[in-house]
């Protein structure tokens, strides 16, 4: 599918034509420059990898330097591939938020806010065990029995239990496109997005 690196800036309300007040995310997507054009004879597919935002040429490898000089422009700290491009893009091209349109829905996949190690009530929508009844005092958000006794003797693997929450790829899907701000590179889509503010967001068409 294709699409677009952007940058998560924040969120924002904005009323509808019935007057509806939207919550929306506010993104800067672009511009993204073409650093490698993907082809069936020499790859076995057809793609294209996009660059975002400029890195310092002192954070960068020899390697990322010479494949940023190839397409002729900076080095880039977000680099992506996206199939299915209807327009022919050569190297060193700049796709910009103009490529969207107001009213149509994207897909836009990010790194979840990291939480920490969190219990099951957290994590897992545990309900624990109501009020503090029956002489329990301190068992409100256990995860109570996990597993059976002699037999099977072990925990199933995936049993719902405290750990590492947060931090992971999730993508919202069908977010519809209120504005498309292309002088500033803005997209402003209903709903929330994953992520912390300034964190990086692939958006696909």
């Amino acid at each position: 599918m294709s699409g677009l690196i952007g940058k998560k800036i924040g969120m924002t309300s904005i009323f509808d034509e019935n007057g509806k007040n939207i919550p929306c995310t506010v993104i800067e997507a672009g511009p993204c420059i073409v650093t490698q054009v993907r082809t069936e004879e020499v790859d076995g597919y057809s793609a294209l990898q996009l660059g975002f935002d400029d890195a310092t040429e002192k954070s960068a490898t020899k390697a990322d330097l010479g494949h940023a000089k190839k397409a002729g422009t900076s080095v880039k700290r977000k680099v992506v591939e996206f199939k299915g491009f209807d327009k022919e893009y050569k190297l060193g091209d700049a796709i910009t938020v103009e490529q969207f349109i107001e009213g149509e829905f994207v897909d836009i996949a990010g790194t979840s806010k990291g939480k920490g190690f969190q219990g099951v009530v957290k994590r897992h929508g545990f309900g624990g065990v109501g009020q503090a009844t029956h002489g329990q005092h301190n068992r409100l958000r256990a995860p109570g029995s996990i597993g059976a006794a002699s037999y099977p003797a072990r925990v199933f693997k995936g049993m719902k239990m405290a750990g590492r929450m947060g931090g992971e790829t999730v993508k919202v899907q069908n977010l519809r496109i209120y504005k498309v701000v292309a002088e500033k590179n803005l997209l402003v889509v209903k709903g929330c997005v994953p992520g912390h503010k300034n964190s990086y967001v692939i958006i696909e068409k």
